[in-house]
């Protein structure tokens, strides 16, 4: 069976590019709008690997992290920040939090399959 991806971000749009890209390459996809679906979402159990904005309302990228990797269930999820933002302060933040990747939008769809594919397994 296919992974299943969560693709975190507050865009519909991007939203909406990630499930395209990722759906072609024959992967599920979830989606949550900001940091609090998120963090419910992964809660909730069956995501294999999250992609994850950093400015979002209500819980932002790196909060969710946070929250969710106090959970030892998911120490090992691999979550990969997909962002406008590219400052060497927030990756490293996001690094600590628990994030295991880092990629600057606008994204190579490729590129974020190959990602996926490595952190699930699934190559």
């Amino acid at each position: 069976m296919a992974p299943t991806v969560l693709i975190v971000d507050d865009s519909s749009t991007l939203r909406r590019q990630v499930v395209d890209t990722l759906s072609k390459a024959a992967l599920n996809v979830a989606e949550a709008e900001d940091g609090v679906q998120g963090a419910d979402a992964i809660k909730a159990g069956g995501v294999d690997c999250v992609i994850c904005d950093i400015n979002m309302p209500n819980m932002n990228g790196i909060e969710m992290v946070t929250e969710v990797k106090q959970d030892g269930r998911f120490a090992d999820l691999p979550i990969i920040m997909l962002t406008t933002e590219g400052s060497r302060d927030l990756i490293t933040e996001a690094k600590e939090a628990g994030a295991c990747g880092w990629i600057v939008k606008p994204f190579k769809p490729d590129m974020l399959v190959a990602a996926v594919k490595r952190l699930t397994g699934s190559e």
